[in-house]
């Protein structure tokens, strides 16, 4: 219970900064988010993780043609179970297209390599209760800004905190078919370990995430995961006004972008892997 409270007390406070800055809330058009993953287990129960996912915003008009995502994202993740409570892993991602919702939104591709560290554990009813940590680089590539250098790399904090359900309802209860309702929440923020007199101001969270899902478990090896998030970006640019001093423009705001997603999940077990192996959800 110590772990619990180191972790989850800092993820409500900084929740609660950020809600306390509420000023402008735009709701954005809905976003479709598929993924497909790889996950390769070894003997020890440790996995190798490749995932290829796009990003698509409904909005346009009958006039808009346009097929295919506008951000495209390749994920390669490794993690090691210390035991059956902690893990620690090592990610990284390309991302490429125009609209970064995660990221810094700049005009670029980037390349976030991530350090993470992951506690799990039952509490009560079956209800299995989880926290990530993660420490990453977002370090921008092909930038094609004319006439300036860019955007420059950032480091980001994440934290998860997430609480799930297994009910099995065929066959053997960790291989048979069964459903994985889980809801999760994430917190991420810029760390700016030395702040220059000319740096915009920023809001103390910059990026929230509250997702609900039912992954179902078809096979030992294949799994589904439908699930809805409010994803929010909170910024502060600077504000404008009228000649009567009255603010029309700028100041904090809070972009909210409903997404609709789909994970599928195919898993290579090698003979001889471990039968009481953590199956992690598909939201790695």
């Amino acid at each position: 219970m110590l772990a619990l409270r180191h972790w989850v007390l800092p993820a409500l406070l900084l929740s609660a900064l950020g809600a306390a800055a509420q000023t402008t809330r735009v709701v954005q058009p809905t976003l479709l988010w598929p993924e497909l993953q790889g996950e390769l287990v070894f003997k020890n129960g440790d996995y190798l993780l490749l995932g290829l996912s796009g990003l698509r915003s409904t909005s346009g008009d009958a006039s808009d043609r346009r097929v295919g995502f506008e951000t495209r994202r390749f994920r390669l993740a490794y993690e090691h179970f210390w035991n059956t409570n902690w893990s620690w892993g090592a990610t990284t991602r390309l991302e490429s297209g125009t609209l970064h919702l995660e990221l810094n939104n700049g005009a670029a591709d980037y390349m976030v390599p991530e350090i993470l560290l992951r506690h799990r554990s039952l509490i009560f009813g079956g209800i299995t209760f989880g926290q990530r940590l993660s420490l990453e680089r977002q370090i921008p590539i092909n930038t094609n800004i004319v006439g300036g250098s860019g955007p420059s790399g950032q480091y980001w904090g994440r934290l998860r905190v997430d609480a799930e359900r297994l009910f099995p309802l065929s066959g053997d209860a960790t291989t048979g078919l069964a459903l994985r309702p889980r809801l999760s929440y994430e917190a991420s923020t810029h760390l700016r370990f030395q702040k220059n007199a000319t740096d915009n101001e920023e809001r103390t969270v910059q990026f929230t995430s509250l997702r609900g899902e039912v992954g179902v478990r078809l096979s030992p090896t294949i799994d589904l995961t439908p699930w809805f998030a409010y994803q929010t970006s909170y910024l502060e640019t600077l504000p404008q006004y009228d000649k009567n001093m009255v603010q029309v423009q700028g100041g904090k705001e809070n972009n909210v972008y409903p997404t609709l997603g789909l994970d599928l999940r195919f898993t290579l077990l090698p003979a001889g892997t471990k039968a009481d192996r953590q199956q992690l959800p598909t939201q790695h």
